[in-house]
């Protein structure tokens, strides 16, 4: 059995609507005897809260966002011997800027790591979160790793910093790998191991099996991701409207909100919405509990989301567990995840036409339709469940742990 670990576990603005992932994680890692504190920079609008483990997850969350000025005095004068002022030399002002904002959470993360005896912190995150553990470890906090989740351009200034610091760092796909080997060369730790986000395969299948679109019927579309312009939301209202345009009777359902509680990309989508008159056959649901994603997947016929970039998309993971045919888009690391008309289908991004089509052609396939429906769940089962996060992350830290004591 392996050795019991505290692991310090730091997530951005934490449970935003896309966190089930890390709540899954956490509780995976908890399972196998380790001891997980949770932290994160700040809570979430309270719009995006809307999970039923949101209460439990921010009671045991320490928030280390709120800036207390005499820690982040004490911090920046323990770093400048370090090599404070030529680290913002080098990675630039934009850098200084997230340097001095993180000064306070990085001296408070130290503390709580010391009276907590953690044996590492892990950043799900190359953003602020990275370079809070980042300085903190230069404090006296363990030694710490993060995960690359998207593009390296997403996660601003000081990478160079966040990385040659890391002791190990995780990335979801090869592509993401390739890139920064190309980007980071020089500066990237020994070890970087390729890690897919995964979902609970079990809790994540049908009570009752799949069934096509009944003739005459409406078909029953679902989409579920932020309420960004990157997820291409638009454009599947788009395509609806040339669907109707044909005759094909469809209801679309997405699921989700913008990052501003929904005064924010909410308001243009709901113009262009109104603008394509589908006030009858769109309907926007605003952020859903996991439960109800479960609900609406089991009611869907196709799953569809038409992203511009997806790092890789956890939201049709979730969709090809269900046993729901799956559309995205061939976009980011998606191809990692859909092999086209094989487990799934892929249109190209930004192409409302060619999605339709797609739709369109499926919805007139019941045979493709249960076909899909199996191989994306034997696909996802297969290499994509919740535990093979946690056990890579355990295994990496006791690898550390080992080259440590010996």
């Amino acid at each position: 059995m392996t050795q019991a670990l505290r692991i310090g576990y730091i997530v951005p603005q934490f449970p935003g609507q896309t966190h089930i992932f890390f709540w899954r994680e956490i509780l995976a890692l908890e399972e196998m005897g380790h001891e997980v504190h949770v932290f994160s920079t700040r809570k979430p609008p309270k719009g995006l809260i809307a999970h039923d483990w949101s209460d439990e997850a921010m009671a045991r969350t320490t928030y280390l966002g709120s800036v207390n000025p005499v820690s982040a005095l004490i911090a920046g004068a323990r770093l400048l011997p370090q090599g404070l002022p030529g680290w913002m030399l080098r990675e630039g002002a934009r850098f200084g800027k997230d340097a001095l904002v993180t000064l306070s959470a990085a001296q408070q993360l130290a503390k709580h790591a010391k009276a907590l005896q953690l044996d590492h912190i892990h950043a799900h995150s190359c953003a602020r979160a990275s370079l809070i553990a980042c300085f903190a470890n230069k404090l006296g906090a363990p030694n710490y790793s993060h995960t690359l989740h998207g593009p390296l351009s997403d996660y601003g200034p000081g990478q160079r910093l966040k990385w040659e610091n890391a002791s190990f760092a995780t990335v979801i796909t090869q592509k993401l790998l390739n890139e920064i080997g190309n980007e980071l060369a020089g500066f990237l730790p020994d070890r970087i191991s390729i890690r897919p986000m995964g979902v609970d395969t079990n809790a994540l299948q049908r009570s009752t099996p799949y069934s096509v679109p009944e003739h005459g019927r409406p078909i029953r579309i679902f989409s579920c991701g932020r309420l960004n312009i990157v997820k291409g939301h638009q454009d599947l209202m788009s395509a609806a409207r040339q669907l109707i345009d044909q005759g094909v009777d469809i209801r679309v359902e997405i699921a989700g909100e913008d990052d501003d509680g929904g005064n924010g990309y909410r308001l243009e989508l709901e113009a262009h919405l109104k603008k394509l008159h589908l006030q009858d056959h769109v309907k926007l649901l605003g952020a859903i509990d996991a439960d109800q994603v479960k609900a609406k997947l089991e009611e869907a016929h196709l799953f569809v989301l038409a992203s511009w970039h997806e790092p890789l998309g956890v939201a049709y993971m979730e969709a090809m567990s269900m046993g729901v045919p799956t559309i995205g888009t061939a976009a980011g690391g998606v191809r990692e995840l859909i092999e086209d008309s094989v487990n799934g289908y892929l249109a190209e991004p930004k192409a409302p036409s060619q999605l339709a089509r797609i739709i369109k052609t499926l919805a007139g396939d019941p045979a493709a339709l249960q076909r899909l429906s199996g191989a994306g769940r034997e696909h996802v089962v297969a290499h994509f469940r919740a535990e093979l996060g946690a056990e890579t992350l355990v295994s990496e830290i006791q690898y550390l742990l080992a080259q440590q004591a010996g």
